[in-house]
Parts: structure tokens; C-alpha cells; sequence
């Protein structure tokens, strides 16, 4: 049996691939980084990412988005306790949940527009046949 067979074009989401892409190269470049210092930009970055998760994310995806805030929280902790090594450590898996819960919420509304449309589909071809 072809294992590709099964699997149809749509199942690839482009946004949520650019997620992933990014979220391994944050993790990469971040390896890089010096572990000495207080990690402000990825904070920053990681506020960001669960701020802007939050809004319509929230709803779709709203074990993510908790996920990606007690995460952040702890890296909160860990900044106040100068523990900057477990601070980045948590603030780059806060802005990986984060982008994530944003994919998983695209991928959900695409579905919902994708039933919509297939909803829409459904109806005109029964008006067509009562003709």
C-alpha cells in the first residue's frame, strides 16, 4: 500500500509549516546565543508571540494559548530568581506554543470556511435537482 496515497494536498497547511520552519530556526539561532545575560529580547519576543496568540487563537486554540502563558509566566519567574538560562528556555517554548496555537487556529478556520463553502455546494446542487 502507498503510504502518500492517503494523504491529500490539503492536509499540508502552508501557515502552519512557516510556524514550524520558524520555530526550529528560532531554536537554532537562540542555541547560539550567550547564556549569561538576562534573555530581555526573547522576552520580548515571547510577550509578543503570546499577546498576539491570545486574541482569535484564544478561542480556537486555547490549550496552546494556556500552555504558551504559564510558560511565559515561569520564564517571568525564572528572570526575577536571574536564572536567564531556564528564563530563555521557557520564553522560546512560550513563543513556540504561541505560534503554534496561531497555526492551529488558521488550520481551524480554514476547515469552518472549507464546510461552509462544501455547505454552500451541498445546497445549490439540491435547488438544482428540484429545477
Amino acid at each position: 500500500m502507498n503510504i502518500h496515497a492517503s494523504v491529500t494536498p490539503t492536509l499540508v497547511r502552508p501557515r502552519a509549516v512557516f510556524a514550524i520552519i520558524a520555530a526550529i530556526a528560532i531554536l537554532t539561532v537562540s542555541g547560539c546565543a550567550s547564556t549569561g545575560d538576562m534573555p530581555r529580547e526573547q522576552m520580548a519576543v515571547a510577550r509578543a508571540a503570546v499577546d498576539r496568540a491570545a486574541g482569535p487563537a484564544g478561542a480556537d486554540a486555547p490549550l496552546e494559548v494556556s500552555e504558551a502563558r504559564s510558560k511565559l509566566e515561569r520564564a517571568t519567574a525564572a528572570v526575577a530568581r536571574k536564572d536567564y538560562d531556564e528564563a530563555r528556555r521557557l520564553a522560546e517554548q512560550a513563543e513556540v506554543d504561541a505560534n503554534l496555537a496561531e497555526a492551529k487556529s488558521h488550520s481551524v478556520r480554514s476547515d469552518r470556511a472549507l464546510q461552509e463553502v462544501r455547505e454552500g455546494i451541498r445546497q445549490l446542487r439540491e435547488e438544482i435537482a428540484r429545477g
